[in-house]
Formats: structure tokens, C-alpha cells, sequence
């Protein structure tokens, strides 16, 4: 069984596709599960998701188990003989083993003779832009699945193989990101005194961001990071009027990110005002702060002991994104982190790729988080 499960990674790994182009990874999946334990298939959901309901005889609990289909616009280093056959497209981020591990509990559902309640796997697209979670939510296919509780898992590199993370408070940070374009005046580059030049803005508004940056044991932990920047052209005759500036920015909570962008905005408003600059913000790519209900943490530490895993609790959240962050606000969910290896490279790394060993250990958990979720029911 394990074996048919790694040998579907791998297939997913060759045919990686990027956020909202997930129609063939998808109809693999999907061909996957009709193969070997065929149920309900709720297809197009948030875009190219889809959920495969297994239905108990009566109206129970219902328990989502949910992973991402797509993957990244980065060109794989790897060599190996099941390498992405998709020039620029890889899963560096492992989701092709989330994949692997969600669809690989078909095989122990179809061995269950639960009396009610419903468990739905859930093959959520577009998670790396941060839209996918937030229009599955606003699909009323999902919303009538009434769900109870969001369980999902994701992959930790660096971290020792088979631990499992789990934080108090959330999984993942609170992101956005944004671009302010600075709007000047050109003039010939010997007389820029005759134009408005946006750089020592530019420089200006780099200086002061960096300055909000708070480090991560905070409450009011913050993270500006710079990305992208554009001035002028290669014309060295004209000093340019234009400029653009993007970042992404994190915080742990909705709060906090809220005081960060008024800060930011602030700053921005009063650089370019003291610059004779106009500009225009445009914030995009939210992701909100992930949250585990402390019921779910519980499952998933009695289920981490059950099975005889490590445990590491985690002081704080990770610092990166994650989309799940939009079921937290809507249902109880608990995210938590499955160690891929200390010498794993880093997630997003061109030579990344998910390891095999730890989809037995991340199906284990989730079967014993869902039995404990129904025997946690039946004592209410």
C-alpha cells in the first residue's frame, strides 16, 4: 500500500502545476481515489479543489483533513528520475507529499465501519497565492458539508524526521504584501534639481521600514522584508520620476498587522510629502494568521503519543505563510508540523523534495487525530 502511495508522489512530482493551473493534478488524484476506494467526488471547488466525502450511515461529526495541489514557479535542480518534466514548475514545497498522505487514507477508510459522521479530504488549490482557502470557503458546496473541525499538516525541514511540531497559539504568521509606486517629475540628469527624483524616497522609505522590524519571541513580533524595486531606465541622460517598492510584511496576529500597516502607511504618506512625491499603495496576497483550537492541539498531542512520535511544542508560530489561516477563522482547526530531516534542504529550495519516509508517519497521525475526534464526540 505505502508503496502505491509513494509511487503517486512521484507522479505528482513529475507533473507539478502552478496556483490555480491545477486541472491535471487534480484529475489525477481524483483518478487515484476512484481506483482504489471510490466515494462522493465534489469537484471545482475554490477552482480546481475538490473534496472526497466518505458518508457513515448517520449525521455525526465532521472532520476535514485538507492539503494544497499546487506547486512553484521554480525550475528543479534535482536529477533524479522522476524529476518535474515541467520547465520552471516544481513542488518545493512538499505539497505533493501532503497530497500523497491525504489520499493515502482512502486505504484505512475504506476498513472503517463508523456509525455516523462524515471525514472529507480536502485537495484545496492556489495556497501558495493565498487565494485558494478563501474561495473554498466561499463555495457553498463546502459550506453545506457543515464541517466540525480542519486538520492539516505541513512538512519541516531541519528539523528532525517524523517530529511532530505543534504550537499553542497558531501555526504560521499573519502576511502581506504590497507595492507603493512614487510618482515624481523627469528632468534631464544634469538639471534634476528641475524634476522630482524619487530614489532618496526610495531610500528613505527602506530605512524606515527596517526600523519596525521586531524579533520573533514578541508579541508584537514583525518581519518588513523587501523584494522588489524599480527606478528609471538605462537612459543616462534623464533623471526619472517614477519608482516602485514592494514588500512582504508578517506579524503573528490580525491585530498586530493591522497596527503594522498603519505604521507603514504612515511613514510612506510622510516621506513622500516631505519629498514633493505622490504615491499609490496596493496591498494583495493575504494570508492570515493560522489558529489551533486548543481541542485540536489536544487530539493531535494524544495522537503524537499514541503513535509514539516526538514531540516538539514550539514557543512561537512559523514565520511563513499559510492560507489554512482563512479556516481558523471560520471553524476549529489545528495545523501542525511533520519534521522532514535535519539535512533536508529548506523549503522553496531548488534541490528540495519531499521524503518518502515521513507519508506513513503523517497518515498514522492523521487516523488516530480523526478516531480521537469521533471517540471525543461520543463522551460529550
Amino acid at each position: 500500500m505505502i508503496s502505491i502511495i509513494r509511487d503517486l508522489r512521484k507522479k505528482l512530482h513529475q507533473y507539478p502545476e502552478i496556483s490555480g493551473k491545477e486541472v491535471s493534478t487534480a484529475k489525477r488524484v481524483k483518478a487515484f481515489i476512484e481506483k482504489h476506494h471510490a466515494t462522493k467526488i465534489i469537484e471545482n471547488i475554490g477552482g480546481n479543489g475538490f473534496a472526497a466525502v466518505y458518508e457513515f450511515a448517520k449525521q455525526g461529526v465532521t472532520i476535514v483533513i485538507r492539503c494544497e495541489l499546487d506547486a512553484l514557479p521554480i525550475e528543479e535542480e534535482n536529477d533524479f528520475d522522476y524529476r518535474s518534466t515541467i520547465k520552471g514548475v516544481s513542488h518545493k514545497c512538499g505539497h505533493d507529499g501532503h497530497m500523497a498522505i491525504v489520499a493515502g487514507l482512502i486505504f484505512w477508510l475504506k476498513e472503517q465501519s463508523f456509525s455516523k459522521g462524515k471525514v472529507v479530504l480536502l485537495f484545496q488549490p492556489a495556497e501558495e497565492t493565498g487565494q485558494g482557502a478563501y474561495k473554498v470557503l466561499q463555495d457553498k458546496r463546502f459550506q453545506d458539508l457543515k464541517a466540525d473541525y480542519v486538520f492539516a499538516l505541513h512538512n519541516i525541514p531541519k528539523e528532525p524526521i517524523h517530529e511532530i511540531i505543534l504550537m499553542e497559539k497558531g501555526f504560521s504568521a499573519e502576511v502581506q504584501s504590497f507595492k507603493v509606486a512614487l510618482l515624481g517629475k523627469e528632468s534631464h540628469a544634469a538639471e534634476p534639481e528641475n524634476g522630482i527624483n524619487p530614489a532618496l524616497a526610495l531610500a528613505q522609505i527602506i530605512a524606515a521600514l527596517s526600523d519596525l522590524n521586531v524579533k520573533p519571541l514578541s508579541e508584537k513580533f514583525a518581519v518588513l522584508t523587501p523584494v522588489h524595486i524599480n527606478m528609471g531606465q538605462k537612459h543616462y541622460g534623464i533623471s526619472p520620476a517614477n519608482g516602485e517598492l514592494h514588500y512582504t510584511i508578517r506579524s503573528w496576529s490580525s491585530e498586530n498587522m493591522a497596527s503594522l500597516k498603519s505604521s507603514i502607511e504612515n511613514h510612506i504618506s510622510k516621506i513622500c510629502k516631505s519629498n514633493s512625491l505622490k504615491y499609490e499603495m496596493d496591498w494583495f496576497e493575504h494570508f492570515p494568521a493560522s489558529q489551533n483550537d486548543n481541542l485540536c492541539n489536544k487530539y493531535i498531542e494524544e495522537a503524537t503519543i499514541e503513535n509514539n512520535f516526538s514531540l516538539q511544542k514550539r514557543p512561537y508560530p512559523f514565520k511563513f505563510g499559510e492560507d489554512f489561516g482563512w479556516f481558523s477563522k471560520e471553524y476549529k482547526t489545528a495545523m501542525f508540523g511533520l519534521g522532514a530531516g535535519k539535512n533536508m534542504a529548506a523549503l522553496h529550495n531548488a534541490d528540495y523534495d519531499f521524503p518518502d519516509e515521513i507519508i506513513e508517519t503523517g497518515i498514522d497521525m492523521f487516523k488516530t487525530i480523526i478516531l480521537k475526534v469521533i471517540e471525543g464526540e461520543k463522551s460529550v
